[in-house]
């Protein structure tokens, strides 16, 4: 099935009547570039998750308190049947920090924290607005081929100017222009994710200076790659 697009889940269950045992979905999608939900898609998962007695799984690995404390399933008002937060339980881990106790007793500590201090999430919402009106002002004044996506404190810069609100649509962005705008951002000290199809993620260490370098650094770049 498509990400946004309600009507190819339904024809799945249509098609495969009393077979479907799951739909998983990230909420906002973040391994394409984030790409948040249309509206009424969560929504409309979990009325045909219901009707036909599949669960509707939330892979919130990336949105789990990161988009709002209680992840994308209360910022959108939705609730699934499981959701995915990581790796986690008494049962074998590979990989890289996989069950790490000192990454999980910092995991803990940072949500004693959030928990203790919610004003985090209006900061970076605050950081986020200015991103937003950062881009806009420079796609709308410079002219710059771009579309900006963000859900709270995630993000991603496509170079389309298309909405983007699927695969097909995040893949048909120009994957050479952002090769080169990454490499000319690092020249300039401003370390972004290396894929257009990876999500970037505010933090609580990011000033409101962090920020506005950032698009000052962005406009440099673009007006070198876009200059007549």
């Amino acid at each position: 099935a498509e990400y946004n697009d309600l009507q190819s889940v339904r024809r799945l269950f249509d098609t495969n009547a009393g077979q479907v045992a799951c739909v998983m979905v990230e909420p906002v999608a973040g391994n394409m570039g984030c790409i948040p939900p249309a509206d009424g898609f969560l929504s409309g998962l979990r009325d045909a998750c219901t009707q036909h007695g599949a669960l509707l799984i939330f892979d919130e690995v990336m949105t789990g308190f990161r988009v709002a404390p209680g992840g994308a399933q209360q910022r959108y008002g939705v609730m699934p049947d499981l959701t995915t937060l990581g790796k986690i339980g008494p049962v074998y881990q590979a990989g890289t920090l996989s069950g790490n106790p000192l990454a999980t007793a910092a995991g803990t500590a940072m949500l004693s924290y959030l928990h203790d201090h919610p004003e985090v999430y209006q900061q970076l919402e605050e950081r986020g607005r200015q991103l937003d009106d950062g881009w806009a002002t420079l796609i709308q004044t410079r002219g710059y081929p771009l579309t900006w996506n963000r859900v709270g404190s995630m993000g991603s810069l496509f170079f389309s100017t298309d909405p983007v609100t699927s695969w097909e649509s995040a893949a048909r962005s120009d994957r050479d222009a952002f090769t080169r705008y990454f490499s000319e951002m690092l020249d300039l000290g401003i370390y972004l994710a290396p894929s257009p199809f990876e999500a970037a993620f505010l933090s609580a260490a990011h000033t409101a200076s962090d920020i506005k370098r950032t698009l000052e650094a962005a406009n440099f770049v673009l007006e070198r790659m876009y200059r007549k």
